[in-house]
């Protein structure tokens, strides 16, 4: 019984076209239906019974990166297929093979492209049969859509939550750090309360301007500026700041943001901003040493109305200072108690530490 629903097919002139279908020579507004599909911004291609190409449009020849031979070419257009694990699909298992074979509509197959150039292409495939008025297939459509991007987007994705796992791990590592610490050196559960509060009150600072731009770094005199304010000094008054713009890495930050914070609760308690003469500056620079850049910082204290000595034991500041700012940093720390007031200086390679 001949085919009640024609389908794409090669024409005797060489043509793709739809023969001798005079109800579909024509669809809505009267155009004809070929330059349509080939206008069509998504893959389209067509085969007959036996799974030869009968018609592909543009789209799909930029999708494969070639053009199969009509008549010919089997399945799928493509140089070669891959399944989604990238091993390697026989054309005649690809999602347009099985709709014919066992007649049934796919939708949303997956599978991997490769263009004869080598590159790839992820898409996804819903390959329809199609049938005459007795129910028999007489070939398929099949529409190919490129996720390229959002195969991208996906791989973005779980990189972004790779990084936010391993930054949970490290922000929960160092704030049991600073609690273990912080009870070691503390004498009352008050002492512990105060200083704990502002050691973390200081490492969240961090993290909200690392999550506010994370590719940026965090700006040195920001991070300076913002802990000197939390002791409500006032800028001009009671310190003054002076270096180049420049940012730090996040984990830089974390670690140099801490030595700021512990200057100036010593600052506070004992030191310059404990009276209303005693002042602070903090100056930064970078200095050329054996051909690297070194980020030097110092921090000076002015005004003390009594000589400070060297603390008699070392508390969880100072080894911070002394030990971890060295170590984190691949720096050094030197601190000088002398009439007056305190004088820090820190020197660290800027490579690895500024953004």
């Amino acid at each position: 019984m001949a085919s009640a629903r024609p389908h794409l097919t090669d024409a005797d002139d060489g043509f793709r076209r739809f023969p001798g279908a005079r109800a579909l020579d024509k669809i809505a507004g009267g155009h004809p239906l070929l330059p349509v599909l080939e206008a069509l911004p998504a893959a389209v291609y067509t085969t007959d019974a036996a799974g030869r190409i009968t018609f592909y449009n543009q789209a799909a020849a930029d999708l494969w990166g070639c053009r199969p031979e009509i008549g010919k070419s089997e399945w799928c257009g493509s140089w070669r297929l891959y399944w989604p694990d990238g091993r390697p699909m026989p054309h005649d298992e690809c999602p347009m093979a099985i709709a014919l074979k066992e007649d049934r509509a796919i939708h949303d197959g997956e599978a991997i492209a490769e263009r004869p150039d080598g590159t790839r292409v992820p898409f996804l495939a819903s390959p329809t049969p199609l049938h005459d008025a007795s129910g028999a297939v007489i070939g398929a459509v099949n529409m190919l859509v490129d996720v390229t991007r959002r195969k991208r987007s996906e791989e973005h994705q779980k990189v972004l939550l790779a990084e936010l796992q391993h930054r949970v791990r490290n922000t929960l590592a160092v704030i049991r750090s600073i609690a273990r610490r912080t009870a070691e050196t503390s004498a009352t559960v008050e002492d512990y309360t105060m200083h704990f509060d502002g050691r973390l009150d200081t490492f969240a600072r961090v993290q909200a301007a690392v999550t506010r731009d994370p590719t940026a770094g965090v700006d040195l005199a920001s991070l300076v500026a913002e802990e000197l304010l939390t002791c409500a000094a006032r800028e001009g008054e009671q310190f003054k700041l002076s270096g180049p713009d420049l940012r730090l890495h996040p984990k830089a930050a974390e670690t140099f943001g801490l030595a700021i914070h512990e200057l100036a609760a010593n600052a506070v308690k004992y030191g310059a901003l404990s009276s209303a003469e005693g002042h602070v500056t903090v100056t930064w620079d970078l200095e050329d040493r054996d051909g690297a850049q070194h980020l030097r910082v110092e921090w000076t204290e002015t005004g003390v109305p009594v000589i400070t000595n060297a603390p008699r034991r070392s508390g969880f500041g100072t080894e911070l200072l002394t030990q971890t700012v060295p170590y984190q940093l691949l720096g050094t720390t030197t601190l000088t108690f002398k009439p007056g007031g305190l004088r820090c200086t820190i020197e660290f390679p800027a490579k690895g530490v500024l953004q």
